[in-house]
């Protein structure tokens, strides 16, 4: 093999190092997206869920509201 050979494979193989190193990020990435995600579904039924029970706080004070004759 010739010098042009040798340095051609050196940095062919830097490349295929670097390459694996991206691969493995982009699968801790790819873990960290779906616990995201997840997380996020989370936070969003808790909010849906928040927001039936406001609703029902609020007809259940238009109720009292309306018994006091405080409502217009």
């Amino acid at each position: 093999m010739s010098e042009t050979d040798n340095i051609v494979l050196e940095h062919l193989r830097a490349i295929r190092g670097d390459m694996a190193k991206m691969a493995h990020s982009m699968r801790d990435l790819s873990v960290e997206m779906t616990a995201m995600r997840q997380h996020l579904s989370g936070v969003v039924t808790i909010q849906e869920h928040d927001h039936g029970d406001i609703a029902s706080i609020k007809v259940r004070l238009d109720r009292i509201e309306k018994r006091l004759e405080l409502a217009e």
